[in-house]
């Protein structure tokens, strides 16, 4: 069978004798930024559900459901822009001085990041509507379109945000997405406590507030980064924005039959945890909010090995460019190692002190508050168990995409999480009476599959059919 390497020769090596811990801090200077602006990201949602943490827990629930519906529609956005950064390290890797390729992808990166939030963002203005038909607490549900109603308009900027960021990052500026994302969740914190208590003479609007402060937040990083790319020197050579308004159907085209699948594969996986979400509320609001809580911390410790999947994909994407085949099984193992080596600490943390988490949360000493405290510890003992496995499927998928090879991972998301970890959650959940423990057991089910499926594809990477 053909090999998924392009011939090598006619562009410069990326290394192949370097070595392994040369290749390790290469990608950690290139991940912590990433990390970090991941991290950033996860706290517009988690500064939101603190704050709303004082309304009670039926806030918590609401504000629970309403991130769950609409990182729905942002994963697929992200999933389809993040296509953006194989293939602009691909034009790197293959020596493209010009930067014509490079602007093109740019380009129409951000013309993708428009075609695939509309549809999202009609979906989410009917967010109550939706949560109705499947089966959510009606008091719940509206609270919950109240907090969409502000909060969906964030997601155009969002995905043009995506976008920008991939091709930054590919570029070795990541830094710079960093930098907007802080001020980003700066500016949301402040906005989101004084609308949500009427603090600093603005309205006091509850559950909706941190909605909109979310909504004016990404706006302004997303202007802050494209303006950055814009003007900054290691990115004028590139004229990114140049004719910004004629389209390439030719580029689209290529953008979305690689993006497309990436972003079914994340589909996948944060659909079981909508899912999971969803199913939690038909057992009860301690349930979900306990569910809230645990997946809350899960996803802080899940921006690491996500950051490092990213710089996987650039470091493993130059390789692949350059034809280097010593390059690229060096920076996708070491980006492996890496993650797993990081969810085994996070793994033991949850593990040995799950109260101090859950404590930035919720109110450990208040007794209405105590059914939600123990639910929660019981969901971080699972999800400690699943932080490895968790950790080296994104990782992997992230060093899978570096080569283009992004239709068989999403069939491999595709049996892991909907065949067999959601079946197996809601058996245990609800035919065996355990509840919400069931629902996370199946969820670790799932994702130790496709840890399995992913590493052997990379295993198996010479056998991969070329990318085209």
């Amino acid at each position: 069978m053909a090999t998924v390497f392009p011939p090598a020769g006619s562009q410069a090596s990326l290394g192949g004798h370097q070595s392994w811990s040369r290749e390790a801090l290469e990608t950690l200077i290139l991940a912590w930024p990433l990390i970090l602006t991941n991290l950033v990201e996860l706290a517009l949602t988690t500064t939101n559900l603190i704050l709303v943490g004082e309304l009670g827990s039926q806030a918590i629930a609401a504000v629970t459901l309403a991130n769950n519906l609409f990182f729905f529609f942002a994963i697929i956005g992200l999933g389809v822009v993040t296509a953006v950064a194989p293939m602009v390290a691909s034009a790197l890797g293959a020596g493209d001085g010009s930067g014509r390729d490079i602007r093109r992808t740019v380009q129409q990166g951000l013309w993708t990041s428009l075609i695939v939030s509309i549809p999202g963002l009609a979906c989410l203005m009917n967010g109550e509507w939706i949560m109705l038909q499947l089966g959510q607490n009606p008091e719940i549900a509206r609270h919950a379109s109240q907090y969409l109603g502000g909060l969906a308009w964030s997601l155009p900027a969002f995905v043009g945000y995506i976008a920008l960021r991939s091709a930054a990052a590919a570029m070795g500026q990541p830094r710079a997405a960093m930098w907007s994302a802080l001020a980003g969740i700066i500016i949301n914190a402040v906005l989101a406590w004084g609308l949500t208590f009427g603090h600093l003479g603005l309205p006091a609007l509850g559950v909706s507030g941190p909605g909109i402060a979310t909504t004016i937040a990404t706006w302004i990083f997303f202007l802050l980064l494209a303006a950055f790319l814009a003007f900054s020197r290691p990115f004028r050579h590139y004229q990114l924005f140049q004719n910004l308004w004629r389209p390439d159907w030719e580029r689209l085209w290529q953008i979305f039959r690689l993006g497309v699948p990436i972003a079914v594969t994340l589909a996948f996986e944060v659909t079981v945890f909508n899912a999971a979400a969803f199913l939690m509320g038909r057992i009860g609001e301690t349930d979900l909010a306990a569910h809230g809580i645990a997946i809350q911390i899960a996803s802080i410790s899940f921006m690491v090995p996500l950051g490092l999947g990213q710089a996987a994909t650039v470091r493993v994407g130059l390789a692949y460019g350059a034809g280097d085949r010593h390059a690229i099984s060096r920076s996708g193992w070491t980006a492996y190692v890496l993650g797993v080596g990081f969810m085994c600490a996070a793994a033991a943390f949850m593990l040995i002190a799950p109260h101090l988490l859950i404590g930035r949360f919720i109110d450990l000493a208040d007794p209405v508050n105590a059914d939600v405290v123990a639910r929660a510890s019981l969901f971080l003992i699972f999800a400690g168990l699943f932080q490895i496995t968790d950790g080296a499927q994104v990782v992997a998928a992230g060093m899978l995409r570096g080569l283009h090879d992004t239709v068989i991972p999403m069939l491999f998301a595709a049996i892991g999480y909907w065949v067999a970890g959601l079946p197996l959650g809601i058996l245990l959940g609800f035919h065996f009476g355990w509840g919400g423990a069931g629902i996370w057991a199946g969820l670790v089910s799932g994702l130790t599959a496709v840890a399995v499926l992913m590493t052997l594809r990379w295993l198996r990477r010479d056998r991969l059919k070329p990318a085209t």
